[in-house]
């Protein structure tokens, strides 16, 4: 195979050699190629052999013919970058050492160097083109220098806008990325992500599709990289929503926020709060329904809750906010709205953990007293079993869920008081009191 392409490079070598014998160099169509007609010809020449010495690998003689298009003919054609950045990538990934990796690396960082001095104004391939590529290499190959790949990111954003009035989302989107890991690294100062972040987010306003996943990518950086904390957070909204009080899109965008950072403030509950005024939403009553309940303000919390429930008609968001619901009312001791909530639950999935989670607590708060009030307890603690085994993506509920089991366990009938109420371990046993009643269970010994 190799000697065949080595035959097909000669004849189309030879066809060329024949073909550009009837070329006039003197002509000012070639004047890129060259100072003068021999020149002009052999750098005309050396275009054709680096594309094939690279198809070929021959990288060494590909490296040549580079060097003296670079050289002597950089204006001549864009092919002259596509072959000598595919050369540089190839060696790139090839190189026996480190110090070999550098140096093609720093070659491949030249090319697009020479080939922004020599396109720049082309119309679809200048500029912006050009660093857009560059920064993405950049960034590929020489990750270590996150000075560098700021800079580039940045030089490549602002062509980007020059050329078209907007940035480019998926690179604004790299580079912030990339921004906010440095802030968590201790190299460069919140105010400067959160100025970027003020800068970049009107980019993303609307977006839909792959824009949308951007935008997650964009907003997610910054409320992991700890720059968005409350403080900051705070400070940056209240002077934007000072301006524009009414702009759903900007309330969203600080309620979403200060959430993540799970912010408590006034001015987030304020904000949160003017927003669900203008688009109710269950995930914003979720949202203020959390927070008021961790304000211990359970009527606030309870009251947004049953307003997204009387607008609400997907199951899985009903679902979400019967869940808060029956939580707030365990914690406030409301167990008969707690145990309503937790049927509705079951009823719309019947695999959520977090119905059998709340009957079981139902079950075991009326459970104390007499011996069939003391049964509950085996009802209670098969059902938080249940609750376990369905609460494997919320480990930290799960964890508390086995603690209550082994509580219900320990509050068990003991074997005596089953002696005198004539049941005995194994048998099957209906309770008769608390919320528990009408649940067939078995007999257990504490």
């Amino acid at each position: 195979m190799k000697s065949l392409k080595m035959i097909l490079a000669v004849a189309f070598a030879a066809m060329s050699f024949s073909a550009m014998a009837q070329v006039n160099y003197d002509d000012a169509r070639y004047a890129v190629w060259g100072e003068n007609a021999e020149q002009r010809k052999s750098n005309m020449l050396a275009n054709q052999f680096l594309k094939e010495s690279v198809d070929n690998k021959d990288y060494k003689a590909a490296a040549g013919y580079l060097k003296q298009l670079l050289d002597q003919a950089p204006k001549g054609a864009q092919g002259i970058y596509t072959n000598g950045i595919k050369l540089y990538k190839t060696l790139i990934n090839t190189a026996k050492t480190d110090e070999q990796r550098n140096v093609y690396i720093d070659s491949l960082l030249y090319v697009y160097d020479v080939r922004l001095q020599a396109f720049a104004d082309h119309s679809r391939y200048g500029k912006a083109y050009i660093l857009d590529r560059k920064a993405r290499e950049y960034l590929t190959y020489k990750p270590e220098d996150r000075e560098g790949v700021r800079k580039i990111f940045t030089e490549a954003i602002a062509a980007t806008e020059a050329k078209t009035g907007k940035a480019n989302q998926e690179l604004v989107a790299i580079y912030f990325s990339n921004l906010c890991e440095d802030y968590k690294n201790n190299l460069v100062d919140a105010t400067i992500v959160i100025s970027e972040y003020d800068r970049f987010s009107p980019l993303f306003e609307g977006a839909e599709g792959e824009a949308a996943e951007l935008k997650n990518q964009f907003d997610t950086a910054f409320g992991a990289s700890g720059a968005a904390s409350c403080e900051n957070l705070e400070s940056l909204f209240s002077k934007k929503l000072a301006e524009k009080p009414e702009d759903v899109a900007l309330l969203g965008q600080a309620v979403s926020l200060m959430s993540r950072a799970q912010c408590n403030s006034d001015f987030f509950f304020n904000t949160a709060e003017k927003f669900y005024s203008l688009k109710p939403s269950s995930e914003t009553a979720l949202f203020l329904a959390q927070g008021f309940q961790g304000r211990s303000e359970f009527d606030k919390a309870m009251k947004y809750l049953n307003e997204a429930l009387a607008a609400e008609t997907d199951n899985a968001e009903r679902a979400k906010l019967y869940t808060r619901i029956g939580l707030i009312s365990i914690q406030t001791g409301d167990h008969s709205n707690a145990m309503n909530a937790a049927k509705e639950i079951k009823t719309l999935e019947p695999t959520n953990g977090y119905a059998p989670y709340i009957m079981a607590q139902c079950y075991a708060a009326t459970a104390s007293g007499d011996f069939s009030a003391q049964a509950g307890y085996w009802a209670a603690y098969d059902t938080m079993n249940q609750a376990i085994e369905l609460l494997g993506s919320e480990p930290a509920i799960q964890e508390a869920a086995k603690k209550m089991a082994s509580a219900y366990r320990g509050s068990f009938p003991t074997k005596e008081e089953c002696f005198f109420n004539e049941v005995s371990a194994g048998a099957r046993y209906t309770v008769t009191k608390g919320f528990a009643s009408g649940v067939s269970t078995t007999v257990r010994y504490r």
